[in-house]
């Protein structure tokens, strides 16, 4: 079994309106390839839109959407710590996000959280995404988690 760290993670930001979910977690799970170590993310993604009325859908067609991935990231070797996983996805991310989206919106928001949240948070609606053709290691460590 291969050495790693595997950490929770939430990441929000915003989306134009026409963004694709599926899309989305696709861009984002594939940052992990850019990461200066071998790495899996893998998690769901949801929408987190606004409450409206109904008198108030269908939503503006010019306002950003909020979308959110709950999930893990599986960083390979020994020597890593949390906070520059989460700093090293961050800065992936948000590199990925910026060149297919634009600066619509903030830079995605990147946070270690408890492993206990994302039982409890992830909607049952949400899409599972996950990194494309990562190393069987990671992959059957962080699944343990999913």
């Amino acid at each position: 079994m291969l050495d790693s760290l595997i950490v929770p993670l939430l990441v929000t930001t915003d989306l134009p309106p026409d963004a694709d979910l599926a899309g989305f977690g696709a861009l984002l799970t594939e940052t992990a390839r850019e990461l200066p170590y071998d790495a899996f993310l893998a998690g769901k993604v949801f929408w987190l839109d606004r409450p409206v009325l109904p008198q108030q859908r269908p939503a503006s067609e010019t306002e950003l959407r909020f979308a959110a991935m709950l999930g893990y990231v599986a960083a390979s070797g020994t020597g890593h710590e949390t906070r520059q996983v989460v700093a090293d996805v961050r800065r992936a991310a948000t590199t990925a996000i910026t060149s297919r989206y634009g600066h619509g919106g903030d830079a995605p928001a990147i946070f270690a959280i408890r492993e206990r949240d994302i039982r409890e948070r992830t909607p049952d609606t949400a899409l599972y995404v996950d990194t494309r053709d990562a190393t069987p290691d990671l992959i059957t460590a962080t699944r343990a988690y999913l």
